[in-house]
Formats: C-alpha cells, structure tokens, sequence
C-alpha cells in the first residue's frame, strides 16, 4: 500500500534545506542583538566624542609623540586661533 503520490523524495530534500535556513536566521538574530545591546556596529547610543584639536594634541604630548617645544607652540597657535564663546 503506497501513501501519497510518491513525492516524499521532496519533502527529504525541502526539510534540511528549511532547517538550516531557520539555524541562519536564529544566529543572524542573536549576532545582531548581542552588537545593538553591546553598542557595536548597529548601536551605541549616540554620537561618539570627537576629540578638540586641545585634546589632541594633549594625548599626542602624554604619549610622547611630540616635545615639549612642539606642544607649547602648537597650544600657542590654538589659543589665538581659537574662537571667542559668544
């Protein structure tokens, strides 16, 4: 006695096939929602800080990557260039 119309050779094909298909999706999902939550790619919350050209040239000074001659005039230009609070 035969069940159907002999087409159950395409439901052993389709199965997996929609199986991994639901696997991707899940681990898709919870890569995207662990980088929202953890303020990656898709997240943060906000704009990031960008630094002055003050703060600049303070982390290039504290790690070294200029001296002590190039900061102070470097710190000289920027105070008289830099514009006036209203």
């Amino acid at each position: 006695m035969m069940y159907g119309d002999g087409g159950g050779w395409v439901w052993m094909v389709f199965m997996p096939l929609l199986w991994i298909v639901v696997i991707g999706l899940v681990v898709w999902a919870v890569i995207r929602l662990t980088q929202v939550a953890s303020g990656g790619r898709y997240g943060g919350g906000g704009r990031e800080h960008r630094e002055s050209p003050e703060e600049v040239l303070d982390r290039r000074y504290a790690s070294g990557e200029i001296d002590t001659d190039t900061y102070t005039e470097a710190r000289e230009r920027l105070a008289a260039h830099s514009p006036r609070p209203r």
